[in-house]
């Protein structure tokens, strides 16, 4: 059985089921053990099926869509009319009850958002490029298109790598203090001084940019994904292993 981590503060809302579902639970073995949702791994198809039908159970839903992700800043409404193929987007909305809308990540940051008094949910994948262009604000645009109020949207971010794993090279901070000085202060240095290569906190930066945006709350998970190895998939650490592929988890949300 899947055991994801849940948000109190989404736990808390009336008419939704939600979940950051990590790598326990499933049906795949090897180096996607057990629970990989992603679509695009090279992992037994019926396996990655069975998983993610195992996520829709265990929130109560009909079915689960996902994206192909690309790190951009599209958003996507979908609905219970079958789809030819995975919209490319990197979020999720919907007002459809029991269709769990998800994302998949292996470092990189899920957003689950939802404004429960509209009838409205969404959910984002953040990495770094995407936070930067603004996919989350992208997502809640979604929303309000739909009918949902920023003020009234609570969204939490989901495991994602650490800021004590995510070390970036310098052209990385560079860039991003480029766009706004203020961000020096999502990035650290463990030893060397400024010497040293910097590390970057990722969940922190996409709850401000969440919190900048106007919702109602922002929580985030603790986890990282990098570091709790038997909890959660992670491409940074498969590759610092030398796999040829790795699993990716799924976080969805579905209105009940």
């Amino acid at each position: 059985m899947p055991h994801p981590v849940l948000i109190p503060e989404l736990s808390d809302l009336t008419g939704i089921a939600h979940g950051f579902f990590g790598r326990r639970g499933g049906v795949s073995e090897g180096i996607y053990a057990s629970l990989n949702c992603g679509v695009g791994s090279k992992d037994s198809p019926k396996a990655v099926q069975e998983n993610r039908a195992r996520v829709a159970r265990h929130l109560g839903a009909r079915r689960i869509v996902s994206a192909y992700q690309v790190h951009g800043t599209t958003a996507v409404i979908v609905d219970d009319e079958p789809l030819a193929e995975r919209p490319k987007a990197d979020a999720l909305v919907t007002a459809t009850r029991g269709l769990a809308i998800g994302v998949l990540t292996a470092d990189c940051a899920p957003i689950l958002l939802a404004d429960t008094r509209a009838g409205v949910v969404g959910a984002a994948h953040a990495g770094w490029r995407g936070a930067l262009a603004g996919i989350a604000e992208a997502a809640i645009d979604a929303m309000e298109g739909l009918g949902a109020a920023r003020r009234h949207i609570h969204a939490a971010v989901g495991p994602c790598i650490g800021p004590g794993a995510y070390e970036v090279g310098p052209e990385f901070e560079a860039g991003l203090l480029k766009h706004d000085p203020a961000n020096a202060r999502f990035f650290a240095r463990k030893s060397g001084g400024a010497e040293a290569r910097p590390t970057f906190n990722l969940p922190a930066y996409v709850a401000h940019r969440l919190r900048a945006a106007g919702v109602a709350m922002v929580a985030a998970a603790e986890a990282c994904n990098y570091t709790e190895q038997v909890d959660f998939f992670s491409y940074r650490r498969s590759q610092k292993r030398g796999e040829t592929d790795y699993g990716r988890q799924i976080s969805a949300i579905v209105l009940s």
